[in-house]
C-alpha cells in the first residue's frame, strides 16, 4: 500500500481555462488560465506565465509568474519569479522576489509574527539637566 500521497493531490488547470467565480483547492494546483475571483487553498499554488488572476489568492505557500492584480496572503512563502507582475499588497513567512518582477503593492513579511513595539521615548533635543542634579 502506498500511503505517501494519501493526502497531496496535483491539480493542473492549463492556459485554455476561464473561470469567473471563486476557485477552492487542497494540495497543489497549477494554474495557467484567467480568473475573475478569489482563490483559496491549503496546499501550493504554481501560477504559469499565462496565468492571469483578478482577485485574492490565499493559500499555503504561492508561486507567481503570469499576472496577478489582488491581494496575496501565505500561511508560508510566496515567491515572485521573473517577468511576473503583481498589483496588490502580500503577507507571509517568507518571500522571495526574483529580478526583472514589476510588482506596486505593500509587503507584510514577519516570519517570526513579531509584534512591532512603540520606539522607546528620547528626551527632547533642548532639554538639560539641572546642575543640581549632577551632584
Amino acid at each position: 500500500m502506498d500511503n505517501m500521497n494519501t493526502n497531496t493531490s496535483k491539480n493542473i488547470l492549463n492556459s485554455d481555462v476561464e473561470i469567473k467565480g471563486n476557485l477552492k483547492f487542497a494540495g497543489e494546483l497549477a494554474f495557467d488560465g484567467k480568473l475573475d475571483g478569489e482563490i483559496h487553498g491549503d496546499g501550493v499554488l504554481n501560477l504559469g506565465d499565462g496565468a492571469v488572476i483578478n482577485g485574492n489568492i490565499n493559500a499555503q505557500s504561492v508561486v507567481v509568474r503570469g499576472k496577478v492584480t489582488g491581494n496575496i496572503a501565505a500561511k508560508e512563502k510566496v515567491d515572485i519569479k521573473a517577468r511576473a507582475e503583481l498589483f496588490g499588497d502580500i503577507r507571509a513567512t517568507k518571500l522571495v522576489i526574483e529580478e526583472g518582477v514589476t510588482y506596486v503593492g505593500k509587503t507584510e513579511v514577519n516570519p517570526n509574527k513579531v509584534s512591532p513595539t512603540p520606539p522607546l521615548p528620547r528626551p527632547a533635543e533642548g532639554s538639560k539637566t539641572p546642575e543640581s542634579a549632577k551632584r
